[in-house]
C-alpha cells in the first residue's frame, strides 16, 4: 500500500524539512536520515528549530547555535536554533557597537526596546532564514536537514517569511515593535530569498511525518494544505511506526485495528502526495547505532531496559483528582512534549472534576490541538464549558480592542501608525498571550483546565511574561488585571496544579525532566506527573509489544524518581475520543 522510506527520495534537494504533530518521530526520522546521508559520504547539517530540542537526547552530545561535529559520524554536524540564545546574540549585535559611544541610559533604553517577545521570535527566525540563504552556509553542506518544532510552531515559522515580506511591503514606518534600531527594513531581501528557497521544488522537500493515528493524520493533512498555500508544494507523507503482528494477543490486535482504522482515510486525504512508511520498532531511538538500525527496518527482540518491581504500585487518576476535591476553583495545566496525550489528559481531568460536582472550563493554547475531536459529544453537562484560543480570532479581537481604546487619544496620523503597527506578525503572540491571561482569570470562580501547547512553545509563552507586559503596555497604555495577576497565580500552588504528561520513553521523560527544572526556575512547581499510554501497564504477551513494555520500566522508574506524585495509565485498547470514552476511562481509573 505504501512505499518504503529510502534515501534516494530525499537526496535530490539541499533542504529537507521534517514536520508534523508532536510525538510522531520527527527528530528520530530526521536524525536517522542525516546519519544515513552522511554515511553515504555527504556533508550534512542537522538543524533543530524546536525550542525544546531533543537532538542532545538522541546523539548524547551538546548542541548550540554554532555547528558541532557528531564524533561517530563523519560529515555530520548539528545546530540548535535556541530562541533565547539567538535573541541574546541579536541584541548584542544591535546594541554592542553603541556601548562606548552613547550615554548609558540611552544604551539601557535600547536594550529594553529589544527585550520583547518580538525580538526573540525574529532573532530565531533570522537564524533560520540565514541557513536557507547564506551562500557560505549552503556551499558548505550537501544537505541541510530541519527537525522542526510541532506543527503549530512550525507553521508559524514557515509562514513568517511571507508575513514579514508583506508587512514590510506595506509598512511606511518599519516594525516599531522591534525598536527604531532594529534595521528590519534591511531584512526584506532576506525574507524574500527565504520564500523563494522554500517554494523551489529543486531546493526544498517537506516530509510530513505522522503516526498511524487519526489526529496525527488529520493534522498532517491540514499542514500539507496550509504549506501548499504558501508555496511549499514539494511534499511527501511518511507514516512512521507501522505495526504488524501475527500473534493472537488482545492488546496487539487492538493496536493493529486502531492503526488500520486510522489509515483508512489516507487515500482520500493525500491523493497527490507520495506516501512512505517506516515500521514500528521496539527499541529506544537514542545513539547512532539505533538510528542506523532504524532505517534498515531492523527489530531487536531483546531488552536492556528495566524490569517491573512487583512490589511497586503506582496510582491512577483518582489520586490527582483527590488533590482538587476539596476546592471549588483553580487552574489545572497539562504540560509536556507534543504527542504525549496532553489534550486527552486535560479532557479526562475536566470530566473527572465535573463528576465531582465542580464547575469547569476546558480550553487549549495549542494552535494544533483539536478539543472538538476529543470531546465529540455536546451537552455533557451544564457544569462544563469548552473553548479554544484561536490565534486568528484573538488577533482580530485584540486589534479592534486596541484601536477602540486609542481612537480618542490619537490624531489621524497617530491612529494610522497604530493600525499599521498592529498588522505586524508580532501582534499574534501578544494577542494569544492576552487571551491566555483572560481565560486563566476565570479561575476566580470555577476550575480552568488548560491543555497547553508542546513544551517549547509553552515555556516561551510563560518565560516571556514580563516582556509581554511591556509590549501590551506599549500597545494599549496599560497592563490589564488578568495579565498582571497571571504569573503570581501560576506560581501559587494553592491556586494552580501543573500536571506534567509524558510517555514511558527516553525522549519524552528527559524532556519532561528539563521542563520541570525550567518551571521550577520560573517559580512554578509541578504537582504531578502522568505517564501515559504504557504498554507495561497492560497484559500484552505479543512478542514485539512485550519487549517494548520491558524497555518502559526504566523510564517509569525515572518518572517516579522525578516526582513522587506519579500516575501511570495503560495504553487503552478503546478509542480515546469522545466524552463517553474518556468518562469510561476515568471510571476505570477511579475505582
Amino acid at each position: 500500500m505504501f512505499t518504503n522510506f529510502t534515501l534516494p527520495e530525499f537526496s535530490r534537494t539541499p533542504f529537507i524539512f521534517f514536520t508534523g504533530k508532536g510525538g510522531v518521530g520527527k527528530t528520530s526520522t530526521a536524525s536517522a536520515t542525516a546519519v544515513a546521508l552522511a554515511d553515504e559520504g555527504k556533508k550534512v547539517l542537522l538543524v533543530s528549530t524546536d525550542p525544546a530540542s531533543n537532538l542532545e537526547d538522541v546523539f548524547g552530545i551538546g548542541v548550540s547555535l554554532k555547528p558541532v561535529r557528531v564524533p561517530e559520524v563523519e560529515g555530520l554536524f548539528m545546530i540548535n536554533i535556541d530562541p533565547e540564545a539567538a535573541a541574546s546574540d541579536y541584541r548584542e549585535s544591535v546594541v554592542g557597537p553603541y556601548r562606548d559611544k552613547l550615554p548609558e541610559p540611552v544604551v539601557t533604553q535600547m536594550e529594553e526596546q529589544l527585550s520583547g517577545a518580538c525580538t526573540v521570535e525574529i532573532a530565531a527566525f533570522n537564524e533560520f532564514a540565514s541557513l536557507l540563504t547564506k551562500k557560505e552556509v549552503i556551499d558548505s553542506f550537501d544537505h541541510i536537514i530541519f527537525d522542526t518544532a510541532p506543527t503549530g510552531h512550525t507553521l508559524r515559522l514557515l509562514q513568517l517569511p511571507a508575513a514579514w515580506s508583506g508587512f514590510l511591503e506595506e509598512s511606511t514606518h518599519g516594525a516599531s515593535c522591534l525598536g527604531p534600531l532594529s534595521g528590519l527594513g534591511e531584512k526584506k531581501a532576506l525574507y524574500e530569498s527565504t520564500v523563494q528557497a522554500l517554494s523551489d521544488r529543486e531546493k526544498t522537500i517537506l516530509i510530513l511525518v505522522t503516526r498511524p493515528d487519526e489526529s496525527a493524520i488529520w493534522e498532517a493533512e491540514r499542514t500539507a494544505r496550509e504549506l501548499n498555500d504558501i508555496g511549499l508544494s514539494n511534499q511527501r507523507l511518511l507514516v512512521n511506526g507501522l505495526f504488524e503482528s501475527g500473534s493472537d494477543d488482545r492488546v496487539a490486535n487492538a493496536f493493529y485495528d486502531k492503526q488500520k482504522a486510522a489509515l483508512a482515510s489516507i487515500g482520500s486525504l493525500f491523493k497527490d502526495i507520495l506516501v512512505l512508511k517506516l515500521p514500528y520498532i521496539t527499541y529506544p531511538l537514542t545513539g547512532v547505532s539505533a538510528l542506523r538500525s532504524f532505517l534498515k527496518g531492523e527489530q531487536k527482540l531483546n531488552s536492556d531496559g528495566g524490569s517491573q518491581d512487583e512490589t511497586r504500585s503506582l496510582p491512577g487518576l483518582a489520586r490527582l483528582i483527590g488533590d482538587l476535591r476539596h476546592k471549588s476553583s483553580g487552574v489545572v495545566m497539562t504540560m509536556g512534549k507534543g504527542g504525549v496525550g496532553k489534550t486527552t489528559m486535560a479532557s479526562a481531568i475536566a470530566l473527572g472534576l465535573v463528576k465531582e460536582g465542580k464547575k469547569v472550563h476546558l480550553t487549549t493554547t495549542d494552535p494544533a490541538a483539536h478539543l472538538d475531536q476529543v470531546m465529540k459529544e455536546e451537552g455533557i453537562s451544564d457544569q462544563l464549558s469548552i473553548s479554544t484560543i484561536d490565534p486568528v480570532k484573538e488577533v482580530e479581537k485584540y486589534r479592534a480592542e486596541v484601536i477602540a481604546e486609542s481612537a480618542g487619544q490619537l490624531d489621524e496620523k497617530g491612529l494610522a501608525y497604530l493600525k499599521e503597527d498592529l498588522e505586524s506578525p508580532c501582534t499574534e503572540e501578544i494577542a494569544v498571550f492576552r487571551a491566555f491571561a483572560d481565560v486563566v482569570e476565570r479561575a476566580d470562580r470555577e476550575f480552568v483546565v488548560i491543555d497547553t501547547a508542546p513544551t517549547g512553545h509553552t515555556l516561551l509563552l510563560l518565560d516571556a511574561s514580563s516582556s509581554y507586559n511591556k509590549e501590551v503596555e506599549r500597545s494599549t497604555g496599560e497592563v490589564p488585571r488578568a495579565v498582571r495577576q497571571l504569573l503570581p497565580r501560576l506560581r501559587n500552588k494553592e491556586e494552580t496544579l501543573v500536571a506534567v504528561v509524558t510517555l514511558p520513553e527516553a525522549t519524552p521523560v528527559l524532556e519532561a525532566s528539563r521542563m520541570q527544572d525550567d518551571l521550577k526556575r520560573a517559580g512554578i512547581m509541578p504537582a504531578w506527573w502522568i505517564v501515559n499510554q504504557s504498554m507495561a501497564a497492560t497484559d500484552t504477551k505479543d512478542p514485539l509489544l512485550s519487549v517494548r513494555a520491558k524497555h518502559e520500566w526504566k523510564w517509569i522508574e525515572r518518572a517516579a524518581g522525578e516526582n513522587e506524585n506519579t500516575v501511570v495509565l495503560p495504553w487503552f485498547t478503546e478509542k480515546m475520543t469522545g466524552a463517553k470514552a474518556l468518562m469510561n476511562m476515568y471510571r476505570n481509573e477511579v475505582r
